[in-house]
Parts: C-alpha cells; sequence; structure tokens
C-alpha cells in the first residue's frame, strides 16, 4: 500500500503517505461546493505532472554532475465541462541559469514530457510544456 485517505467531512480529505507518514490535504474546489482552502484532487493531478517533469530533468541532470536545483514550475490547469475533467494542463518550466549547450537542454526537455505522469495522463488532456532557460 502506497496511502492511505480519510474523508473528513465538508469536502475535505486527509491523504497520508505511508513509507513517510507525510499528509497533504484536498479541498473541493469554490467552483464545486468546496471551499477551496487547499489543494483540489484535480490541482494535485497538475501539481504532479510539473513535480514529475521537474523530477525527471534532475534525474538527467544529476547523471551529468549539473545542479538544476532552483528549476520551477508554473501550473495552469483548465476544467473541461460535459463531463467534468481536466481538459489542458500548462506547464511553465523556468530554468536557472546553468551553462549547458542547447542538445543538453534538448535532452532535459525531453525527459521532462517523458515523465511517468505525462505518460499516464489521459490522451484528451492537452499538456502545453514551455521552457524558458
Amino acid at each position: 500500500m502506497t496511502s492511505k485517505a480519510v474523508y473528513l467531512g465538508e469536502l475535505r480529505v486527509e491523504a497520508t503517505h505511508l513509507k513517510s507518514g507525510e499528509t497533504m490535504m484536498t479541498d473541493a474546489p469554490t467552483d464545486n461546493n468546496g471551499k477551496g482552502e487547499a489543494f483540489s484532487p484535480t490541482d494535485t493531478v497538475a501539481t504532479a505532472l510539473a513535480t514529475c517533469m521537474l523530477t525527471m530533468m534532475g534525474i538527467r541532470a544529476e547523471k551529468k554532475n549539473v545542479n538544476l536545483q532552483g528549476a520551477t514550475a508554473e501550473i495552469t490547469k483548465t476544467m473541461g465541462s460535459n463531463p467534468r475533467c481536466i481538459s489542458k494542463i500548462e506547464v511553465n518550466i523556468i530554468m536557472p541559469k546553468i551553462g549547458v549547450d542547447e542538445n543538453f537542454q534538448e535532452l532535459l526537455e525531453m525527459s521532462a514530457k517523458a515523465c511517468p505522469v505525462a505518460k499516464s495522463l489521459h490522451p484528451n488532456i492537452e499538456q502545453v510544456v514551455t521552457f524558458v532557460w
């Protein structure tokens, strides 16, 4: 078992990562009867895409002794209707000035776009990824 989630009432859930004991809350968004006081479940999906991309880039960079510390991702999630679902996730990755050549930049970008979360999302979810070097 990876994690455990407990419904706390009022459209709020607490999830615990069993190996580390770390917890996170989700809350229904305000446009779906919630308070919007924490990540919504769909926010976590969009954020998982970005964090997976940064992690895969970090793995690739560490193999070349390149430090990506300070790389950031700005995430925008767009919801669709009929059915209500994520229709688009935009990830804007801003890279620190690390002084790598264009070939390595391309390798890092390919690593990001091939991350397991990107490959796990339904093909109807548009993924728009940009990089700022």
